[in-house]
């Protein structure tokens, strides 16, 4: 069972080695609405090495050990953007779990974020690795749907730090409530058109490949209805165990209708295989992705125009910006089958297409 909410494991997680050598981030994707027009939005929280922390944000890209909370927001598509904000560690109150993070001009937690980010000169400062522009907001949060990954963010392997890279979705499937001012317009959130998506990353360092598709609007292929209460969650990529890369290893769940389908390596006992295959054909960012656990297999087509798309901005806890082509959507679409094999046979179960998903692909450039 996936579907396990967790506040430690959504909480903060930069003690021992992490705190010099370490990031933890709070992830939200949701739509918003103008009168008619639609638009998908992203805010997250970043901290990076707290430990090293100065009066002011240092930064890797200067030569430093990078040290700061970062507040990065923007949207996707036409009039798309990239914002970051940079504050000192020092400057902010952080609560481990449940989490809080209080800064000067932002808030974050379980149930409420917000936030208020205005960029104006960013070509003359690479080091933000953003855009111009200005967002404001504030959101209530109900997470609905977890992906609780279970073993592999163990309290065990969460202590001895075996992963380069955690992941852990506390609402795959989440309610947003509120508002957003982009660009000088506001923008509606409602908890039930949303399509709301909240988790969590931390570690040393990132995953190459990286992989996440994740969506909750999504219609039965069969007869047309929409599915209110279904989402799917992939990530991973490359992850690494004590420094061992494990090649073609991919997190999954498929929760339909109050049913729940996962494909998870680290459930060794479940046979775990995953295929996946990535590339850009006529401007289109193509994921294909088969996995199979037990007696189910899952197959996953999703496209995304890379138009659409931004080129997301990392550095890692060494200084190093390894990711220059880190594709990250929100306007992702596609269509997954999930068999369940009898006799040898692949019987089809769930034909569901899917539309509004939040969609990433990138391998280190270094």
């Amino acid at each position: 069972m996936f579907n396990k909410k967790n506040s430690n494991k959504n909480g903060y997680m930069l003690e021992g080695k992490y705190k010099r050598h370490g990031y933890d981030w709070w992830w939200h994707s949701f739509t918003g609405y103008c009168e008619k027009e639609e638009r998908q939005f992203f805010i997250e929280y970043f901290i990076i090495n707290p430990k090293v922390s100065k009066d002011k944000p240092t930064f890797g890209r200067l030569g430093e050990k990078p040290s700061y909370v970062m507040l990065k927001c923007g949207s996707w598509g036409s009039g798309k953007s990239q914002l970051h904000k940079f504050y000192p560690v020092s400057s902010v109150e952080i609560k481990k779990a449940p989490y809080v993070l209080k800064g000067e001009d932002f808030y974050a937690s379980d149930t409420l974020i917000k936030g208020d980010v205005k960029i104006t000169d960013s070509k003359n400062h690479p080091e933000w690795m953003c855009d111009d522009g200005e967002m404001s907001f504030e959101l209530k949060i109900d997470k609905n749907i977890a992906f609780n990954v279970g073993y592999g963010t163990s309290p065990l392997l969460r202590k001895m730090k075996a992963f380069e890279m955690y992941w852990h979705a506390e609402g795959m499937k989440s309610y947003y409530d509120g508002y957003v001012i982009y660009n000088g317009k506001k923008y509606i959130v409602s908890p039930e058109t949303s399509n709301g998506y909240a988790d969590k990353n931390w570690g040393k360092n990132f995953t190459s490949p990286w992989i996440w598709l994740s969506s909750n609007n999504i219609i039965n292929r069969q007869n047309g209805e929409k599915l209110n209460n279904t989402v799917f969650d992939i990530g991973g990529g490359r992850p690494k165990v004590f420094f061992v890369p494990l090649k073609n290893k991919l997190l999954s769940a498929l929760y339909v209708e109050g049913k729940e389908y996962e494909f998870n390596f680290s459930k060794f006992w479940r046979r775990n295989k995953t295929k996946f295959d990535c590339k850009i054909e006529r401007d289109i960012l193509i994921w294909d992705i088969t996995q199979k656990a037990n007696k189910y297999v899952m197959e996953t087509h999703m496209e995304c125009n890379i138009n659409d798309m931004l080129f997301v901005n990392y550095e890692s806890p060494d200084g190093k910006k390894r990711y220059n082509h880190l594709y990250n959507g929100g306007n992702a679409h596609g269509n997954i089958k999930l068999y369940k094999l009898m006799s040898k046979k692949k019987v089809l179960i769930h034909d569901l297409d899917v539309i509004n998903a939040g969609a990433e692909y990138g391998v280190y450039d270094n």
